[in-house]
């Protein structure tokens, strides 16, 4: 797993531009980083899944 600084943190396409309550996503060949966008700890605690769960999630 990748640290927190390594990552390249951006906002979710599927947040609004309202601000509030946003994600912003890393991305990794085998794992997809989710953070609030708020977060500005770049070692900040963040969800790790893997990529199909981040698929079914966005289906959902």
């Amino acid at each position: 797993m990748s640290s927190g600084s390594a990552l390249e943190w951006f906002k979710s396409s599927y947040s609004g531009s309202e601000g509030g309550q946003c994600l912003e996503v890393a991305t990794e060949p085998t794992t997809i980083h989710i953070r609030d966008s708020k977060a500005t700890d770049p070692t900040a605690p963040h969800i790790t899944v893997e990529p199909a769960a981040w698929t079914a999630f966005l289906a959902w």
